[in-house]
């Protein structure tokens, strides 16, 4: 007879601070962009363009070189939103006021940070500094007057969006190489902290390919840094000591000193012409949320020492997982032919995979092996 274990999964949270809460509802398109596949690329969409450096590594400068180089590049953002009573739609508080309960929606004011990439004003921020926004306004350096922005395209699992002001002649950073980068490497950061704008902090690079998750959105490839990140830096650029943008400062650990997050550039480069264009871009979805398997995850289930994978902590309702008969408990261990060791695996497997294809998913369920097939859908 089978044996049912209750498994107790532990998962460790860490509480992150993202430094912006809102996104735009105007979307301004633009051509596709062309990538003209040198070595010093440059992207170009009539007079819009972007450079990404070449592989070679080029001269080093100061801190104070690189600040009076890439500072009149670094943008300030501030966003505006209308957000509902909270309690309106609370059944409790219902009961208790009955229909005296008012909608009083409230303005709401969010800062963040972003930076130009191309001379027309394009600039690259993360997509939670904008999400929900009524409108954007952006500061440019040496410069009072604030410009209105418009939202051109975003990626929201990749934390990513590209806004647009009017006007010609802005001042641009260059895009690094981030896969260049080493645990040690210096680099600096600059955004507007609090509210304090263009303020400059140094570190190093403290680790590479960092994966955690911060409530729905699931990053895989951070680059850790101890250069002071906090609340208003999301968005800004991470600095090589060639001034090169190789990430873009995205989260904080709150209960900690020195722990500060980025998007590599690399990752940015791979969307970008996606979402300079406006295209939608649609990545594969399982319906899982999973945690790692542990010693005390391979006691509690009974699973065979050294046992490997992702344990399935939620199937969500409606998904492909819950359409394919997945179930919380399940320990995937591998998809197709590759072998899972640990959720970030099954992460990237899936996201290598297209909208449409069908995958086999072996998994383990109260110590017997099955093979299901799943197909990927488009997530909502």
């Amino acid at each position: 007879m089978k044996k049912t274990i209750a498994a107790l999964v532990v998962v460790s949270v860490i509480a992150f601070i993202l430094g912006g809460v809102f996104a735009a509802d105007d979307v301004f398109n633009i051509k596709t962009a062309l990538w003209s596949g040198s070595d010093n690329a440059i992207v170009e969409d009539k007079n819009t363009t972007y450079t990404v450096a070449s592989t070679d590594v080029g001269p080093t400068y100061t801190v104070a070189d690189i600040v009076e180089q890439a500072g009149p590049a670094v943008v300030n953002i501030e966003i505006t939103s209308t957000v509902n009573n909270p309690l309106i739609n609370d059944p409790f508080y219902r009961q208790f006021f009955g229909g005296n309960l008012r909608n009083s929606p409230q303005v709401q004011e969010a800062i963040g940070s972003g930076f130009i990439i191309s001379s027309d004003g394009y600039i690259i921020t993360n997509q939670h500094v904008i999400d929900g926004a009524e409108s954007i306004k952006v500061t440019v350096s040496g410069n009072d007057e604030q410009y209105d922005a418009y939202l051109v395209g975003e990626d929201y699992d990749l934390d990513l969006a590209v806004i647009k002001i009017t006007g010609n002649d802005y001042p641009t950073l260059t895009l690094g190489v981030s896969e260049q980068m080493r645990v040690g490497d210096p680099v600096m950061a600059i955004g507007q902290p609090y509210g304090l704008d263009h303020t400059v902090t140094t570190g190093v690079i403290s680790a590479k390919e960092r994966p955690i998750t911060i409530e729905d959105r699931n990053y895989t490839n951070l680059i850790q840094t101890d250069a002071a990140i906090n609340p208003g830096n999301s968005g800004g650029p991470l600095l090589n000591m060639q001034g090169q943008v190789i990430g873009i400062n995205t989260a904080i650990n709150s209960e900690a000193q020195g722990i500060g997050f980025a998007i590599p550039i690399d990752t940015v480069t791979e969307v970008l012409d996606d979402l300079l264009a406006g295209s939608k871009i649609e990545r594969a979805f399982m319906g899982v949320s999973m945690t790692d398997v542990t010693e005390e995850v391979i006691k509690s289930q009974g699973l065979p020492a050294n046992t490997t994978g992702a344990l399935i902590a939620e199937v969500i309702k409606g998904s492909p997982a819950e359409e394919a008969g997945l179930l919380p408990m399940d320990v995937i261990v591998s998809i197709d032919d590759t072998k899972i060791s640990s959720a970030s695996d099954l992460q990237t497997v899936v996201q290598a995979k297209k909208v449409g294809d069908k995958i086999n998913v072996r998994l383990i369920r109260e110590g017997d092996q099955k093979t299901l097939v799943l197909q990927l859908q488009a997530k909502a």
